[in-house]
């Protein structure tokens, strides 16, 4: 048993406990709370003055597939090459050694969900991490795989500008959207139509040629999988809703930077919005009103907002950069959600993280101050009770 106690233990969805109390056992918590018993075997450790959170969760990461260093050899997050590849699989490239997991370790980010990246209208499937391990077996969560899309500008420079093909245009990325989904229900359909035909001629069906491609977009397709749409500027936004609606889609939208221009029509729509890099130079078009105001106005529409950082070394900043949106009119608890259960409710996997409450996974971080605050620093951050970081000094 490990006991962390006399801390300010934020649990997000109980409150704020002080002096609290988190017991673990067998690498997940037993109890939370001001009167807990413990055994006398319990190691303690002791957050006097401390702030003990649960371990951060960024939404939307690209750590361990675009690698660090940045160079070729380890540019591994765009396949760009053709502009629908539903069948590439994020964790064919992600690199368990990489030095930016340690790194986001240390500022008490627990776990991601990290994918391909933009260049592609569907770039493959991300899944949910944990950042710890030496394999990808070891960090992946089960059934958190998501297919990423893109509108917007990155699929126009990389083929119509630079390939000298569709698409070119929005136009272009919608219609390689709409056929590329279209081109999956009819995979499906046809599986279903030779199933039905050997059960009604009592033989064995002739099914179509396997296909990688329209099998993995055909889960998307059929509900099984949630689209993460990427879309910057207001009207990708809308038209990502429009298609999403359109195919009946279980999805978020992600990075929403023009969200606040249309957070009318996004509200009361039930669609999360996954919202950064908010400390982005303005290098595109589509980016050029990026607001740190952005979250704080969505999440007062009652949007589930996540705030992300697009990154990987840079995920190390998550809390910075929430802080920041708080100074901007989020609600402070809103920003400690937006970077705990929001994410973990997005992802599939608040019955396991994203708060303190008793059965969930010892994974939780200690601050020396409010982790919001830029001067804050992380203390100790731990994975199903073990320690992976620990500040020395």
């Amino acid at each position: 048993m490990l006991a962390i106690v006399n801390g300010r233990v934020l649990t997000i969805t109980q409150g704020t406990l002080e002096p609290g109390t988190v017991l673990i056992e067998d690498g997940r918590i037993s109890q939370v709370g001001t009167d807990v018993q413990i055994r006398e075997d319990a190691e303690i450790i002791d957050a006097s003055g401390k702030w003990v959170t649960p371990g951060f969760i960024d939404a939307h990461s690209h750590i361990g597939l675009f690698g660090e260093p940045s160079t070729e050899a380890t540019a591994d997050g765009n396949e760009a090459t053709e502009p629908v590849t539903p069948q590439l699989r994020g964790i064919d490239s992600l690199n368990p050694q990489d030095p930016a997991f340690q790194d986001v370790v240390s500022a008490g980010v627990t776990a991601a969900y990290t994918q391909p990246g933009s260049a592609n209208v569907v770039g493959g499937t991300g899944i949910a991490i944990k950042m710890r391990g030496r394999t990808i077996e070891d960090m992946i969560i089960p059934g958190t795989e998501g297919m990423k899309m893109a509108l917007g500008e990155n699929p126009k420079r990389v083929y119509g500008e630079g390939q000298k093909k569709m698409p070119a245009t929005r136009m272009g990325n919608a219609a390689v959207l709409r056929e590329a989904l279209v081109s999956a229900r009819n995979y499906l359909d046809s599986i279903e139509r030779a199933r039905k035909k050997g059960e009604d001629e009592g033989s064995a069906p002739d099914l179509p040629e396997r296909n990688l491609k329209w099998e993995a977009l055909g889960r998307v397709v059929d509900g099984k999988m949630r689209a993460h749409i990427h879309c910057h500027r207001a009207d990708d936004i809308v038209t990502a809703t429009r298609i999403a609606e359109e195919f009946d889609l279980d999805y978020s939208l992600e990075h929403v930077t023009e969200g606040y221009k249309v957070k009318e029509f996004l509200a009361g729509r039930g669609v999360p919005c996954i919202v950064g890099p908010l400390l982005m130079a303005r290098g595109k078009m589509e980016i050029k009103d990026v607001t740190l105001k952005n979250p704080g106005i969505l999440a007062r529409e009652g949007i589930k907002v996540c705030i992300q950082m697009d990154a990987s070394s840079a995920t190390q900043w998550l809390p910075v950069v929430t802080g920041l949106a708080v100074r901007e009119g989020m609600c402070e608890d809103e920003g400690l959600r937006a970077i705990t259960i929001n994410p973990a409710e997005v992802l599939g996997i608040h019955d396991r993280v994203g708060s303190l409450e008793p059965g969930k996974d010892a994974d939780l971080a200690i601050f020396d101050g409010n982790p919001l605050m830029n001067f804050t620093r992380c203390e100790m951050t731990m994975i199903e009770g073990e320690i992976l970081y620990r500040r020395e000094g």
